[in-house]
């Protein structure tokens, strides 16, 4: 080894080492001057001898060049989210059912600090780090490794000699509360944008399109669990997993350890509530979790979650002030959200001015009025919320009559000036009728115009099982909403190859990611055309596809096609009334007041007009009231994953066969059809005595009937 590649290695050794005792060990070995010094020597060195730069050098922790987007990561195990348990009797009930289940009295639990920051995937191969990734859903998250790169306690090389073919480590990059102060410090000295809090801090830091800009953030690591292992030794225990972790280079809170039975879960619970204000970082609560993996595997999941694990939330903080106004917030979907602006107040370490009041009832039961003074709780030390309003302190007249009405919920929306309408989630119908939930939802009639609605409305217009617009995503569509492109679905049909080209320049520009190419004068135009094309193909439709896409609320691709069947044509669906819709087999009360509302809304019939105009056709022909088949009459669910086809192929080929394919399972469905690594609707029809089929047994009866 030539004397500068021997001095690269021995600086990449002591800054490694110097990094694992001070993230990991937290036992600094040597001054911040000095280690400073040995960067600033292997930058040199590594620039006089470029060929000796390497992936996992500490330099490449200040950050690549910037990214125009997060790539999409699948994971290969779901990073799956926790129940939460907001008491001491949540807890024995989780406790209770796990030793029922392992017939073990004092089942032992791995035992760790909640963080509050974001979630992460670190996948190593060889020993080397080579991608990092968000929990984002659970199932897909997004690829940020160049600025996971810059988090000085995650290691870019594996200690040890013997290391993992490959190993995807879990765990939380979080903001210390002594960074996150000094950094907000700093920013207010120089007239910079400060942190609202230490978990956005940390969350906002992972994507930055520029890793320059993470790595100047002060942020953190801890592992707390596994995903994908291949070529090492499991150990028996998650505790014993924690402490192989933290011999391979990774941090692991100092507060992780063991406890036994419910006795030993609420200690720990408490003894770390009382040292929560002095620890180095923001928690929310702990996490119990079963130590032997065995048992984890014996107790197994339900729906998204583990049965095995659960996360015991700390009490959410409350504080008194006083609602200024109250106004309404319309969402995507459409629903309307009362809001009380508030008198700033600091809860939980955060300065709130805004807290939701969730829906009308809630509004009504708390009788909120401006003027009010209210307590307000972060609930889950996330979202403000108004908890309780403090009569007493309500502003009164001489008379003693309050200064200000009851608030009263507008009947027209704030955005688009449509009708609204109360939802109330229905639990079941039966022929004495239809079981509300309480909570009504005031929501928005005029879904294809509403502009608080828009950019939803157009994700689902152009999605794959509506008119099927391929390439034409939720970017674009952002892009196009933003920049006034589009107000309506019937506005894509207008859209020119300049307008996508415009608008991508506009959008680059905006968010500081114009492509080198683009600076050279080189404009990339495929990509344009192909929406262009794509946009044309979909205006040749059918109606089922068309009544999908409308986005109608509760009409799903099922209730499409049964209307489209039923009616034929959609000129008698846009005229039927409720009485004539509830005569539908399978279109409820509910539903039928969904469709007669839509199309009662004159903005939704101008949109529907305008798709004419713009030349949308679709084809139609008289009602198919009679379904035949085998399966007639027959309602099937499915779920979990089949190995011989897809979902969508399975449905398409039970609807040949007469059946009407539900995405819920309910006492009117007639069978389930489960695959591997079915969940909670397997759960329901064993719960309710459904006959359940397997794939043979579908592949059976769909051979057996001719169903191509």
């Amino acid at each position: 080894m030539s004397e500068p590649a021997a001095r690269v290695a021995e600086l990449r050794r002591l800054i490694e080492d110097a990094n694992y005792r001070y993230h990991v060990l937290d036992d600094p070995a040597i001054p911040d001057a000095e280690y400073d010094a040995l960067m600033r020597e292997l930058e040199a060195l590594e620039r006089e001898h470029p060929e000796l730069a390497a992936e996992d050098s500490p330099t490449r922790r200040v950050g690549a060049a910037p990214s125009s987007a997060f790539a999409p990561v699948r994971h290969e195990v779901p990073m799956l989210s926790l129940g939460n348990a907001f008491s001491d009797e949540e807890v024995a009930d989780f406790v209770q059912r796990i030793a029922r289940e392992l017939g073990e009295p004092e089942p032992e639990f791995s035992v760790e600090p909640k963080l509050d920051g974001l979630a992460i995937s670190l996948r190593y191969e060889q020993g080397l780090f080579v991608r990092g990734a968000t929990r984002g859903d659970g199932a897909t998250g997004e690829d940020v490794t160049a600025n996971l790169r810059t988090v000085k306690a995650i290691p870019l090389r594996l200690r040890g000699g013997q290391v993992p073919a490959v190993l995807e480590v879990r765990g939380e990059v979080y903001m210390p509360r002594a960074g996150f102060e000094a950094w907000n410090a700093r920013m207010r000295e120089t007239g910079g944008k400060v942190l609202a809090n230490p978990r956005n801090g940390a969350a906002g830091s992972l994507r930055q399109l520029d890793p320059k800009i993470t790595a100047s953030r002060p942020l953190a690591f801890f592992a707390y669990g596994l995903g994908v292992v291949e070529g090492w030794t499991l150990p028996a225990r998650h505790s014993q997993t924690l402490r192989a972790l933290r011999e391979l280079g990774f941090p692991v809170s100092p507060e992780a350890g063991t406890a036994r039975g419910l006795g030993g879960l609420l200690a720990y619970f408490r003894a770390v509530g009382e040292r929560r204000d002095s620890l180095p970082y923001d928690i929310d609560g702990v996490v119990y979790k079963l130590d032997r993996y065995d048992q984890q595997k014996a107790m197994g999941f339900v729906s998204r979650a583990p049965r095995w694990a659960i996360a015991h939330k700390f009490p959410a903080q409350e504080q008194l002030t006083t609602v200024e106004a109250i106004e309404v917030q319309v969402g995507r979907t459409g629903a309307l959200t009362p809001v009380a602006r508030l008198a700033p107040v600091q809860v939980g370490g955060v300065t709130v001015t805004n807290a939701t009041l969730h829906n009308a009832d809630q509004i009504a039961r708390l009788d909120v009025r401006v003027g009010d003074t209210v307590i307000v709780r972060r609930a889950g030390d996330v979202i403000p919320e108004v908890v309780r309003v403090v009569e007493e302190r309500r502003p009164r007249d001489r008379r003693g009559r309050p200064l200000h009405p009851p608030y009263e919920f507008p009947d027209r929306c704030p955005a688009c000036g449509s009708h609204t309408e109360a939802v109330r989630k229905v639990l079941r119908q039966t022929r004495a009728g239809v079981e509300y939930a309480e909570g009504a939802t005031i929501v928005c009639t005029g879904g294809l115009y509403c502009p608080a609605q828009r950019k939803q409305a157009l994700v689902h217009f152009a999605s794959r099982r509506a008119m099927d617009i391929d390439g034409l995503g939720e970017r674009y569509i952002e892009a196009l909403v933003d920049f006034g492109y589009v107000k309506t679905v019937a506005d894509l049909y207008a859209l020119t190859l300049d307008d996508f080209l415009e608008m991508k320049r506009r959008a680059d520009e905006r968010d500081g990611t114009v492509p080198e190419t683009v600076r050279a004068g080189k404009i990339a135009t495929r990509w344009a055309e192909n929406l262009v094309e794509a946009i044309a193909a979909s205006k040749a439709t059918t109606l089922e596809r068309l009544l999908f896409a409308l986005g109608i609320r509760d009409v799903g691709e099922s209730t499409a096609r049964t209307l489209a069947r039923w009616f034929g044509a959609l000129e008698p669906i846009m005229a039927a009334s409720e009485a004539e819709l509830v005569e539908i087999p399978d279109v409820g009360p509910v539903v039928a007041a969904r469709i007669a509302g839509f199309f009662a809304e004159p903005h939704n019939r101008e949109v529907i007009a305008a798709l004419r105009r713009a030349g949308v056709h679709w084809a139609e022909g008289g009602p198919q009231r009679a379904a035949e088949g085998p399966l007639a009459g027959r309602t099937v669910v499915l779920t979990g994953a089949l190995s011989s086809m897809s979902r969508d192929e399975a449905g398409a080929r039970l609807q040949a066969l007469g059946a009407k394919v539900a995405g819920s399972v309910s006492r009117k469905t007639s069978f389930v059809v489960a695959g591997e690594a079915a969940g909670s609707k397997l759960d329901k029809a064993r719960e309710l005595g459904i006959e359940v089929w397997d794939e043979d047994r579908l592949l059976a009866f769909l051979n057996g009937h001719g169903a191509a």
